[in-house]
């Protein structure tokens, strides 16, 4: 079992950085895939970026490619997701997720736990 509970999100102007933290229990989180994703108002849940569970792999969405950067420290057992250059289409809940695995996955139901999510502002 995996909870993962999300936090670092706020309001920003364009142009701006946040950093997310997706702090995860369990001491198998190593053994864990890590993902992030992200839902706006009115729209469908989309991919983010991925990081396999070793840090060596990770995967971007082409929205986001050159901005935004996924880690993970599996001492701390949390991952991260660094977005600079931020945009008012950047602005939505941002979800951490879980997949048991050792790549990475772009997938939704590839993963296996979920965070409650927290929100990100983008000001124009």
């Amino acid at each position: 079992q995996v909870q993962l509970v999300e936090s670092g999100g706020g309001l920003v102007q364009a142009g701006g950085s946040l950093r997310l933290s997706c702090a995860a229990s369990g001491r198998t989180f190593s053994r864990y895939a890590m993902g992030w994703f992200r839902q706006a108002p009115g729209k469908e849940r989309e991919f983010v970026a991925a990081i396999s569970w070793s840090g060596g792999s990770t995967k971007y969405a082409d929205s986001v490619k050159g901005r935004f950067t996924i880690s993970r420290d599996n001492a701390k057992i949390t991952g991260y997701l660094q977005m600079n250059s931020l945009k008012p289409e950047d602005t939505s809940v941002y979800y951490c997720a879980a997949a048991y695995g050792s790549g990475w996955y772009a997938q939704q139901q590839e993963y296996d736990y979920w965070g409650q999510g927290t929100q990100v502002t983008v000001s124009s």
